[in-house]
């Protein structure tokens, strides 16, 4: 029996890079998987469209959202693409790949990348692109706690855009308290307007204080690369793939009918 196709559904940049991150992380993927049928689909902004892609397959499908949280895109979009796909493919939805421990793997292996020393007591700043969907911000704050969690240190959640403090001001907040290095994970997919935005709202907050930083001998402060296409995040998607096409529990529930009274696509 054929297995369903796993389709990543992506956010889409204009950088190439960020979509070059998507390829290299469908190819991964392939890797785990050489006879599963993984493609990539995008919300906007890059071709091909998570519309394009659907309308291609037949037979049954997993979308697994390459998201970090449950905002709009996971509760409306990626459902809106399933269901313009119509009675030809039977769609699951999976959930969004935050949080989760796989995540904190991967972040903290970013973190060391950057010059992060193994076992430093010193607290960090988890940079997320935010939202105003307050799911998707509980999100952010339990991924907070799985990195603490990993690396046995404070983590504070920081926001691009939307409700809560920038990455700069988190890092601005931790120096007043007297904090002589701080690090920030930058918790995005891959490279973009947001992750340069985490790296520009870092610099001002350093510009801003270089006075104080002198007095206080306080170092540069680290920020990591993005997630990228790391090995966790690939097994994670498989994961959630696997969850997803045998009917497994993840939030909300998973079934079998792709399409609910009102039109909706439900989610694993």
């Amino acid at each position: 029996m054929r297995v369903p196709a796993l389709v990543l559904a992506a956010h889409g940049t204009r950088n190439p890079a960020g979509a070059a991150v998507t390829e290299a992380l469908a190819g991964r993927v392939r890797a785990l998987w050489p006879d599963l049928d993984v493609r990539a689909g995008y919300l906007g902004l890059v071709a091909p469209s998570l519309d394009d892609v659907l309308a291609g397959l037949r037979g049954e499908a997993v979308l697994v959202p390459l998201l970090l949280g449950t905002g709009h895109h996971v509760r409306v979009d990626i459902p809106a693409a399933a269901a313009s796909a119509g009675p030809r493919l039977l769609c699951r939805t999976a959930p969004a790949l935050g949080p989760h421990p796989l995540l904190a793997e991967a972040l903290a292996d970013r973190l060391a990348e950057a010059g992060r020393e193994p076992g430093s007591p010193a607290p960090v700043v988890l940079a997320a692109a935010g939202s105003s969907d307050p799911a998707a911000r509980a999100d952010t704050t339990r991924m907070a706690r799985l990195l603490a969690l990993r690396l046995g240190v404070r983590v504070e959640p920081s926001y691009v855009s939307g409700r809560g403090p920038r990455p700069g001001e988190a890092v601005a907040a931790l120096r007043e308290e007297g904090h002589a290095e701080v690090s920030v994970a930058t918790y995005l997919t891959g490279p973009g307007h947001f992750s340069e935005s985490v790296r520009a709202s870092v610099s001002e907050s350093l510009s801003a204080s270089v006075s104080a930083s002198v007095r206080r001998r306080v170092r540069d402060i680290s920020v990591s690369a993005p997630l990228g296409p790391h090995e966790a995040v690939a097994r994670l998607v498989v994961r959630r793939y696997q969850r997803a096409a045998t009917g497994g529990c993840g939030h909300p529930g998973t079934s079998r009918t792709p399409v609910t009274s009102d039109g909706r696509i439900r989610t694993a």
